[in-house]
């Protein structure tokens, strides 16, 4: 097993099980790994969990116990095989598995398990109440309560996005970059981090100028069937951050043929679609009526 020098991680007995777990677990929740020396899968699993335990930053605590020297806990428990994994909460047990599972599972088990305490149903709400926020274009509100839940979750992958979105929304793309480099190398890839990344990339150095907007769109409006021209609106659009209008726009071209420009029309849509963020009102409708010209 790996050093467990950490605040947030000790090996315990049957001993001190009653106040490094079940009282423990009235503070914060408890993953307990039963464990033994000779196991293969317990030196596998161990690290994995350490490695997303102290990832929570004291959200969560681990307590290990080696089944060999203290075996009546894992015997309440009904542990028949390790490795075993229970969880406390609020000083019982409230999930459990058995095996050594890869880590985007183990990420999994400990995210249910914080969403299921006082704390996680706190932060939830208040995500939905900066991304209610954002809608409604109070993009002050929403970056106040973002960065209130990263004070307390600083790895908080939907906050830090959610904020980032709000510096871009104002037009500050330095910042933007700047909060996404918060988010650890192993979360990058989330959709939410790669959407404000997208739109970030789309905006590019300098947006159009207002005469610039109206030149093309004067364009379109004189010609509606030329969508060359349609086309280059929408990128103006994207520069801007308006990927609403640039989404009406290249759904129009994709209403006359969905493989208009080889497919470079829907293929912009569905970065449109990414830059805005999934929830965003005209990701949500422009969804629909794509899949309406699909299946019509």
């Amino acid at each position: 097993m790996t050093d467990t020098a950490s605040l947030h991680i000790k090996d315990t007995t049957d001993q001190d099980f009653i106040a490094d777990v079940v009282e423990a677990s009235e503070q914060q929740p408890v993953i307990v790994d039963f464990w033994a020396p000779w196991c293969g899968p317990c030196r596998t699993l161990g690290p994995i969990i350490e490695k997303a335990v102290e990832s929570r930053n004291g959200q969560v605590k681990l307590v290990k116990i080696n089944i060999d020297e203290n075996p009546a806990y894992a015997g309440q428990l009904g542990v028949r095989s390790i490795p075993a994994v229970y969880a406390f909460d609020k000083g019982r047990p409230v999930d459990a598995f058995m095996g050594a599972l890869p880590e985007s599972q183990i990420n999994a088990f400990i995210e249910k398990l914080m969403s299921g305490t006082d704390t996680g149903k706190m932060i939830a709400e208040a995500l939905e109440q900066a991304e209610a926020a954002s809608q409604a274009g109070d993009i002050g509100t929403a970056a106040q309560i973002y960065a209130a839940v990263i004070q307390q979750e600083p790895e908080n992958v939907t906050a830090i996005a959610g904020l980032a979105r709000c510096y871009l929304a104002n037009g500050d793309k330095e910042r933007a970059t700047a909060t996404l480099d918060m988010i650890p190398a192993d979360k990058q890839n989330d959709s939410a981090v790669k959407g404000v990344r997208t739109a970030i990339e789309m905006m590019g150095d300098a947006a159009a100028e207002p005469d610039e907007f109206e030149e093309a769109l004067s364009a379109v409006l004189a010609n509606p069937d030329d969508h060359d021209k349609r086309f280059e609106l929408a990128e103006k659009y994207a520069t801007a951050g308006r990927f609403g209008d640039a989404i009406d726009h290249l759904l129009i071209i994709l209403g006359t043929s969905l493989d208009w420009g080889e497919g470079k029309a829907k293929e912009k849509l569905l970065q449109m679609f990414e830059a805005a963020g999934a929830t965003d009102p005209a990701t949500v409708s422009g969804r629909r009526r794509l899949a309406s010209l699909m299946f019509a």
